[in-house]
Formats: C-alpha cells, structure tokens, sequence
C-alpha cells in the first residue's frame, strides 16, 4: 500500500507541473500575440498618417481608418488588463469599417443601389447588437468585469 501511495503522490507532482509548464506556455504565447497585435496596430496607424501627411489632404475615409486603428488599440489594451474580450469594440470597429465603405461607396458617386441598403442595415443590425451587449452587461455584469460595462 505504501507503494500505490509513493506512487499516487508522483503522479500529482507530476501533473502539477506539467499545468504548470503548460499555463506558462499559453501566457507567454498570449502575451507574445497581444504585443504582436498591439505593435502591427500602431506601425499600420503610423503608415497611414504619415501617408496621409505627405498626400497632403485627408478624406473622411482615411479619419475612419484611423478611428479603426484607435478602437483596435484600445481594444488590445483592455484585453490585456482584464484578460476579457470586449466585443462591443470589435462591434464598433464592424460600424466604423461598414460606414468607411458607405461613405467611400457614395463619395465616388457610385449610382445608389441595394448595396446601399445592405450597409445601412448591417450598420443598424451592429447597432442594436451593440445595445443588446449593452443591456446585457449592464443587467448581468459578470463577477470579474472591470472595464466592460
């Protein structure tokens, strides 16, 4: 019996550190991903204001690009202190992109058409998602919420 119980207690140790070994795995990766994702977010956001310095004007389109970059960054900052996923960021980064292609769409004087209705509805339909994840966070805030609400 004390065999089975030298034993028993190897296999916990064992499994103890291979948790361990795993969890340091999947941190660091995750930390390596967000500074990844963070950095490419504010060369892309660089490129393009510089671009758009030396073009000499700025369009509506590219301001919403830049607010696009801005709600990007952001969102990597909250995910790395709260280690939780705002969606209502990634929703209003769908509006920002949808109403960058329908002010594009209509500034090259494209005939209007239905794909006129299918942006403004997709921009209504992310909209009242966004009210629904409102709600709901508001209504049932999880234990550990800290900034999403």
């Amino acid at each position: 019996m004390t065999e089975v119980k030298w034993a028993e207690r190897l296999r916990k140790n064992l499994h103890a550190s291979a948790d361990s070994l795993g969890n340091l795995a999947v941190e660091s990766f995750h930390y390596l991903a967000l500074f990844g994702i963070g950095a490419i977010t504010a060369y892309a956001a660089v490129i393009t204001f510089i671009g758009m310095i030396n073009k000499g004007s700025f369009s509506v389109d590219d301001i919403l690009l830049l607010f696009i970059y801005l709600e990007l960054g952001a969102m990597v900052g909250i995910y790395f202190r709260t280690n939780h996923m705002p969606i209502r960021f990634l929703l209003y980064v769908a509006i920002t992109a949808l109403t960058r292609l329908l002010i594009s769409d209509v500034s090259h004087h494209n005939p209007p058409g239905m794909g006129l209705i299918y942006l403004t509805g997709g921009i209504l339909l992310l909209s009242i998602a966004v009210l629904i994840v409102r709600f709901a966070s508001s209504r049932y805030p999880s234990v550990s919420e800290k900034t999403e609400g």
